[in-house]
């Protein structure tokens, strides 16, 4: 009768072993998450400040350059109408400012 009695008592020893091993695994899959998450955060720290398009700082810079010649020449024959005029312009335009969006 003993030996029956070890018989049916392997197959719940089993299966009591295979329940805590699947709880063991259970258990270090939660602390395996919580790490990875944890690596993740720091690496995104690392990153340092992102964008935010609702708080933003820049510079403006606008530079405009021109440079005109005009020349006018007249001359009549009859009368002695003789008339030559020439302009050179050279312009430059620098506009330089900031912009600060959002509260800061």
């Amino acid at each position: 009768m003993l030996k029956n009695f070890r018989k049916g008592q392997s197959p719940l020893e089993y299966t009591i072993f295979i329940i805590i091993v699947l709880a063991a695994f259970l258990a270090a899959g939660n602390y395996l998450k919580r790490g990875i998450q944890g690596r993740w955060r720091d690496v995104a720290d690392g990153l340092g400040d992102q964008y935010d398009p609702r708080f933003a700082n820049g510079t403006i810079q606008h530079t405009l350059l021109s440079n005109t010649e005009t020349r006018i020449e007249s001359v009549a024959v009859g009368n002695l109408t003789h008339t030559t005029r020439t302009d050179l312009g050279n312009t430059l335009e620098l506009k330089q400012g900031s912009l600060t969006s959002g509260a800061y």
